[in-house]
């Protein structure tokens, strides 16, 4: 993991949170009896391409060391950037990834998607994150951004949702 930009490797899962960057955890309810059906969307990258989200990647699951380039927005308000999966699991009861950021990427940080089962069975998704901006662009967007950053989180919530639902 020596490509990435920022040293706290892993947060996202063992936390706690590193101080020195903007702080995002979103947790949602999904269907119960979702888990397998949630846990699949996240982690062959379904979830965020019925979200909008342009995932290039040579890789069909999320697994440690796939490196993906994200794509938000359309046309030339298109914004990319790097990442590389530090993390992945996919257990009975857990199942998700995170991954940081690669030189070029507008942020410096960590994400996580993550789906749980907890012992009453209930299923929930969770985002959480660990950024601070680095290109001009992000820091000129200044709360913008982070306001576009909690947007994404709700909208993958409530997009794994509906998949749970599909079926």
């Amino acid at each position: 993991m020596a490509d990435v930009t920022y040293p706290e490797v892993g947060r996202t899962r063992h936390g706690p949170l590193p101080g020195g960057y903007h702080h995002l955890r979103h947790r949602y309810p999904l269907p119960a009896g979702s888990f397998d059906t949630a846990a699949e969307a996240v982690l062959s990258w379904r979830l965020h391409r019925a979200a909008g989200v342009r995932m290039r990647t040579d890789a069909a699951r999320a697994t440690e060391g796939a490196r993906v380039t994200v794509g938000l927005g359309v046309g030339p308000a298109r914004i990319s950037g790097a990442c590389q999966v530090i993390w992945s699991e996919d257990s009975p009861r857990l199942a998700g990834f995170g991954y940081g950021t690669l030189p070029g990427h507008p942020e410096r940080g960590e994400e996580a998607f993550v789906v749980g089962r907890d012992d009453a069975d209930a299923v929930w998704f969770e985002v959480r994150a660990f950024s601070r901006p680095v290109r001009w662009f992000t820091r000129a967007a200044g709360p913008a951004a982070r306001g576009v950053q909690h947007a994404y989180a709700w909208w993958l919530g409530r997009t794994l949702r509906r998949l749970c639902a599909d079926g």
